[in-house]
């Protein structure tokens, strides 16, 4: 009875995987540290060439894109005068709060209009505020909106390390303040300027999915999944769909 009983012991342990004695105890933990060790120097490697990639790009097109920007601040000022950047707080990866660049395209009290304007919300989830008409918007600021050219000073905020180019889009805290658990799992990374929902509909998705797409990056992220965001991010700010 004690001998069928070891048998089976043994074939359950065998079937398993696990360690039968003390010598395959330290041979089964070498392994486990070993696997750890190649995963979290590949973590690293990838956020290095992430970082690389962020200020190579980010540097380069500021300065392609300087004639842009010079033209865009006129604009701005000739329509509306100063100041030409909006700035906010947003809250970065792990609930970090950082200072986010825009270039202002909307007419300098936006903020205190915002709340007379709650009630005509046309996001159906009601974390984020969305109007496709939004009387607060300039001339000068429905252009720039259309073509993502309001988002060209996070380049900046790439820069600083605060954003990366590739990432879910950082919120506001009051937009935190109603998330839930579920939705938390978009700061888990570095915010980015782009992502899979901006390539996908932009505005027209609705918040849940937009953390469902936020999500998904996060479980799949990779350099070449980013090089490919980025390529697919082109046609979508060419076309204009969902911005607003």
């Amino acid at each position: 009875m004690n001998q069928d009983l070891y048998l089976a012991r043994k074939e359950l342990i065998n079937s398993l995987d696990l360690p039968a004695s003390k010598m395959d105890l330290k041979k089964l933990q070498r392994r486990q540290r070993t696997k750890l060790l190649i995963w979290e120097m590949s973590l690293r490697s990838l956020y290095v060439i992430k970082r690389t990639v962020d200020v190579l790009a980010a540097s380069l097109g500021m300065l392609v894109l300087s004639p842009v920007f010079l033209i865009l601040i006129l604009c701005i000022v000739i329509e509306d005068g100063w100041p030409v950047f909006y700035s906010q707080p947003r809250v970065g990866q792990n609930g970090r709060v950082f200072r986010f660049y825009k270039f202002r395209s909307m007419v300098r009290n936006a903020d205190k209009i915002k709340e007379e304007l709650m009630t005509q919300n046309e996001s159906g989830d009601g974390v984020i505020f969305k109007m496709k008409n939004d009387p607060r918007i300039t001339r000068i600021g429905r252009f720039i909106r259309r073509y993502s050219l309001d988002e060209l000073p996070q380049l900046f905020n790439v820069l600083t390390g605060d954003m990366s180019l590739v990432g879910p889009r950082p919120p506001i805290p009051s937009e935190v303040a109603e998330y839930s658990l579920e939705d938390r799992k978009r700061l888990h990374v570095k915010p980015g300027i782009t992502c899979i929902w901006q390539v996908s509909g932009r505005s027209d998705i609705p918040f849940k999915e937009q953390v469902q797409l936020d999500v998904q990056y996060i479980r799949t992220q990779g350099f070449w999944n980013d090089i490919k965001l980025l390529l697919k991010t082109i046609p979508a700010v060419l076309l204009g769909k969902g911005a607003y």
